[in-house]
This record gives structure tokens, sequence and C-alpha cells, in this order.
């Protein structure tokens, strides 16, 4: 698996984390690849052959070749059908809402096209244009020059939902929501509409998925830990509350998750 990432226009900066690429050879013995949730939105281009999407047990759609993979809170599985080659933008929580009209909401849990989501046309020749071009630096340009246009400060995020995803981001998702708040009930009513609105799921939910985050860098990236010494720089009450949100958002006990091929994509995501 050849993995990469590049850095966004400066412009663009404040709303998508990267851009990456991953090329995958073909395998006739591919592994079904369960995927973690990140607590980001993607747009994705499938450049490469089809790419599966299981909903349930042996059942799958065919993945949209260029498509927005909303918020999502569950682990599920693809499966390459052949030589994978994708370029993706990966926004920050609260980027996306600022490129589109349709409630971010409305995009959790699933691919959409799209063409769904821009004007068919200009969603098409975009389509098109990714295709055609010769290497990724031609296709960061082309995204760019996309999205800037349709970059309006009339749709920039609201202020109390960055601030918030900004705070948890920072403090690995450990921060009180009524903290950051400062016991305001009214701006915590206001902020899970604004949050359903821009982000596509709940400020527990994100904070639950970034807390995660933190742990499996722990778990792939440092020398070897206890699960307990992970729990508690994580943050987590006790090693069983750890487990339990690792599983929720994995499908996977930690130690299950360490050199299972099934989770290999995800655990390059996270290196």
């Amino acid at each position: 698996m050849d993995y990469q990432t590049y850095p966004p226009h400066p412009d663009l900066a404040s709303l998508i984390s990267c851009y990456w690429t991953l090329e995958v050879p073909a395998d006739n013995d591919s592994q079904r690849q369960r995927i973690v949730p990140d607590g980001c939105i993607e747009m994705a281009f499938i450049l490469g052959d089809d790419i599966k999407r299981y909903t349930t047990g042996d059942e799958f759609i065919l993945q949209p070749r260029a498509m927005v993979l909303g918020q999502t809170i569950e682990p599920f599985y693809i499966q390459p059908a052949g030589y994978v080659y994708t370029f993706a933008i990966r926004f920050y929580p609260y980027g996306f809402a600022n490129f589109v009209s349709v409630p971010i909401k409305s995009l959790a849990n699933k691919e959409t096209a799209i063409s769904t989501l821009f004007e068919e046309h200009s969603a098409n020749e975009l389509e098109k244009a990714m295709i055609q071009a010769t290497d990724v630096h031609q296709r960061i340009a082309i995204i760019e020059e996309f999205l800037l246009q349709r970059l309006n400060d009339q749709k920039t995020i609201d202020q109390i939902v960055q601030s918030t995803v900004d705070t948890l981001i920072q403090t690995k998702g450990n921060a009180p929501i009524k903290s950051i708040l400062k016991e305001d009930p009214s701006k915590r009513r206001q902020l899970e509409r604004m949050f359903a609105k821009q982000i596509g799921v709940s400020p527990k939910q994100l904070a639950k998925v970034i807390r995660l985050q933190s742990a499996l860098k722990l778990l792939l990236n440092d020398e070897p830990e206890s699960l307990t010494n992970i729990a508690y720089e994580s943050e987590y009450y006790d090693q069983a509350h750890f487990i339990k949100d690792f599983k929720e958002f994995t499908g996977s006990s930690p130690g299950e998750f360490l050199g299972n091929e099934k989770l290999a994509l995800s655990t390059l995501f996270y290196k």
C-alpha cells in the first residue's frame, strides 16, 4: 500500500486537513478492510477499479466513483475489486459545510455522489477533469479551483461550532461540552442543532471519536504500553471504559486490532 498526504492551499487550510492518495496493486485474494471512524468528512475520487462497500453480511454496493463520505459513528467494511488508486480530500469536521447547502447530517453514515451535492454539469466536469489529470499535483490544482469558486463567506461555519470542534481537537476529545459553553443551557441546545446541520454528529459523538483517535495513535505509534496506561493517557475513566469505546468504534478489542489484516488500511491511516 502506498499512502501519501499533501497540504492544502493556505486559503483552504482552515477547512481542509489534507489531500491524500492511496495506491494498492490488484490482488485476487484481497481482504475486506474494516474502516474506523475518524471524525472527518471526505470527498473521494475512485480512479482505479471499483470498491465494494458492504452493507449487511455479504451484501454490498459499489461506492460512487466521485463521492462524499459523511461522518461515520461505527466501522464498516470495504473491498477492492482490483487495482486501487484513490485521490481524496479530508475536511476538518466543520469544513465541508462551507461548500454545500444540504444539512451535513443527511450525509452521515453513507456515501453520496457529488453529482447530487453540486450542480450536475459542474460535478460531471470535475469528475472528468480528475480522471484525465496526469498526476496528483494537477488533481490538487483542479479540486482547489473547484472549491475556492464555491467558498462563500456567508456560509462560514457558526463560530460556536468551530470553537467547540477546535477545543475538542486540542484536548483530544476530553473537554466537557458544558465547560466549553460555560454552562449556558441555551447554547447547548443551539450547539446540538448546529452540529447536526454542519458536522453531522452530536458534540458528544465527535468527542468520543476524537478521544479514540488519540488512543489509537498511542496503541499504534508508541512503544508498547499497557492498556491501562493508554486509557489513563487518553483520559478514559478506566480500562474497561476504554475497551468499551474501542469496540464500539472499531468493532474489535485493542488486542485484536493490532496485526489484523482486515484493519491494515485503517492502521495505515492512523500511522
